[in-house]
């Protein structure tokens, strides 16, 4: 239960990071509010999930989906340039969480 929770978290953080732009620097009411609502559910979320998961393993796995997320949304939705350098990147950051869950973190 507690991975579903960390899922729940990340899609939460996910989403409220997605509206970030559209809030034009917290200037307009509903993805500001839609924001705000996102990153608590989030934190909520992460706070159930690191009852039974290290918090240092939950936050890696939190990181790095968010980061591969967000940076696929940005590519797909907001316009945002994905480079070779990009891919790489967030393809090591997959690995060390995969690495911190193998290597026994847990």
């Amino acid at each position: 239960m507690a991975y579903l929770f960390l899922l729940g978290a990340i899609t939460a953080e996910v989403i409220g990071t997605s509206l970030l732009k559209a809030t034009d620097g917290f200037t307009r009411l509903w993805p500001t509010l839609g924001l705000a609502v996102a990153y608590l559910s989030a934190f909520g979320l992460l706070s159930l999930a690191v009852k039974d998961i290290p918090v240092g393993v939950a936050y890696a796995i939190w990181s790095g989906l968010g980061t591969a997320a967000i940076m696929a949304i940005g590519a797909a939705f907001l316009g945002e340039p994905l480079s070779v350098a990009k891919v790489v990147g967030a393809g090591l950051v997959i690995a060390g969480v995969v690495v911190l869950n193998l290597g026994g973190a847990h």
